[in-house]
C-alpha cells in the first residue's frame, strides 16, 4: 500500500484515489457541501484555504491545504504533465 502525504502530516492511501481536482468550481463546491452533511468529508486543511480536493472510492471526500503543483510530485506526475493538460 502506497500512502501519499497530503501535507500536515497527513496521508491518503494512492490506490483508494480517484481524482484529484481543484475546489473552485460550483460542482466540486457542491460535492464538498454533500459531503459534509452525510459525514463523509475529511478535512485535512488545519484551518487553512483548501487547495486540492481528493475523492477517494470509499466515496469520501478529502481537503487539502497544499496546492496540485506541490502535491503532484508525490503523486508521481511530474510538474510538465500537469501544464499539458491545462493548455
Amino acid at each position: 500500500m502506497k500512502l501519499v502525504n497530503i501535507g500536515y502530516g497527513n496521508l491518503i492511501s494512492a490506490q483508494r484515489l480517484v481524482a484529484v481536482v481543484s475546489p473552485d468550481s460550483a460542482p466540486i463546491k457542491r460535492m464538498i457541501s454533500e459531503a459534509r452533511e452525510r459525514s463523509m468529508l475529511i478535512d485535512a486543511t488545519f484551518g487553512r484555504r483548501t487547495k486540492t480536493v481528493f475523492i477517494m472510492d470509499s466515496d469520501h471526500i478529502v481537503l487539502s491545504g497544499l496546492p496540485l503543483e506541490k502535491l503532484a510530485p508525490r503523486l508521481g506526475v511530474e510538474a510538465s504533465e500537469l501544464e499539458e493538460e491545462e493548455g
